[in-house]
């Protein structure tokens, strides 16, 4: 006879009352933004009532400015969602996306507070997207410091334009992260000073996933960049068999040598999964012309070969040339025959035609064929 369950084990399964937490969330919100003087997001507030027809808990928020607002009307602010979220212990909103606003050093410190929440009431953010955002040397170092301990999986800081001094920031307080897996600065306006830091950001981060198109690293930058993680990647491969399987997408999710297994945290990298690289003046035109193209291409060639995490690469629009073409396709060759798993990568199509099909060919995924069951008669 089935065990009855407990009003204890029911509780625990019992469904959140959705409409009246939404509906008490709105409140809290409108009334932070009349505390604060601000306007409310419409796009947040309309969320927010879809979600209560629906009785769907909302875990996206988005901040973003209306196209036809007026120059008189109050502006909108980050704080009075997040003083909401930290009063309402909203722990089911995953994601915060905000797009197009000049943060003040008011906004970013409450944000980074909310980041670095341990505990009983800890960060219920995975996602952070400040997506064409303008933020002062103040804030970059504020966000940067909360980074350090940040739950985030994702970062993404996309056409958010940085010096060179500014960016120090936010590395520094990446490198010793070991949560974020996915990293994306793309248009953000990094040059080849900017390859070393990342290499070291993913030489000592978890991060698996890193988005860097529409970039200027040149040769040199990305050279940098991928140095350290090839370097690993050669050593594992000539040494003992790599840990990663072919069916292992990711890296191992717990540092080895504790006696504690530490929720959430991955040993350091390179752990480097996804890289994509487009539009970024990888070719013979740069600083070192056709030599640093050439260095690259070795870097480069070394990762393909002996990367067991390694599943995709994207160059396009960088014009790497027939030669360092036909490298990365012996390099794909060498991989396949090491039996490591197919990478995807994706080269200019301004080389020869039989090399361009062959590397497409090489990197293309086996399509998985089902066998149907044949009908046993009786």
């Amino acid at each position: 006879m089935p065990r009855q369950k407990t009003g204890k084990e029911k509780s625990k399964r019992a469904p959140l009352p959705v409409v009246p937490t939404l509906q008490k969330f709105l409140k809290t919100y409108e009334k932070h933004r009349a505390q604060t003087q601000t306007s409310v997001c419409p796009a947040i507030k309309k969320d927010l009532k879809t979600s209560i027809d629906k009785e769907q808990m909302l875990r996206k928020f988005i901040l973003v400015r209306p196209d036809d607002s007026p120059p008189s009307i109050l502006p909108i602010s980050l704080e009075p969602l997040l003083m909401a979220i930290r009063d309402e212990r909203y722990t089911l909103g995953k994601q915060i996306c905000i797009w197009g606003f000049q943060l003040s050093n008011p906004e970013i410190a409450r944000l980074a507070s909310l980041l670095e929440l341990k505990g009983r009431t800890a960060c219920p953010l995975a996602t952070l997207e400040l997506i064409d955002c303008r933020m002062d040397p103040w804030a970059l170092g504020r966000l940067g410091q909360a980074l350090q301990c940040s739950r985030l999986h994702s970062l993404v800081l996309d056409y958010c334009r940085f010096e060179n001094e500014d960016i120090e920031s936010i590395f520094l307080g990446l490198e010793s992260n070991r949560r974020l897996q996915g990293l994306s600065l793309r248009y953000c306006g990094l040059g080849p000073q900017s390859g070393p830091r990342l290499g070291s950001v993913i030489r000592h981060s978890a991060i698996c996933e890193l988005h860097l198109d529409g970039n200027y690293l040149q040769c040199s930058g990305a050279r940098a960049l991928l140095r350290p993680i090839a370097e690993h990647a050669e050593m594992r491969g000539r040494g003992p068999p790599a840990t990663a399987s072919p069916d292992s997408p990711g890296p191992p999710r717990t540092l080895p040598g504790t006696k504690k297994k530490m929720k959430g945290l991955a040993e350091a990298g390179p752990w480097l999964v996804k890289l994509y690289l487009a539009d970024n003046g990888i070719d013979g035109k740069g600083n070192g012309g056709e030599n640093a193209l050439l260095e690259f291409t070795q870097i480069l060639t070394c990762l393909i070969k002996y990367s067991a995490h390694l599943r995709e690469i994207d160059l396009g629009n960088n014009v790497v040339g027939e030669v360092a073409a036909v490298d990365i396709l012996e390099a794909l060759r060498a991989r396949k025959t090491g039996k490591l798993p197919v990478l995807k990568i994706t080269v200019t199509p301004q080389i020869s035609s039989d090399t361009f099909r062959s590397i497409w060919k090489i990197s293309k995924k086996p399509k998985i064929t089902s066998k149907r069951k044949k009908k046993v008669c009786t």
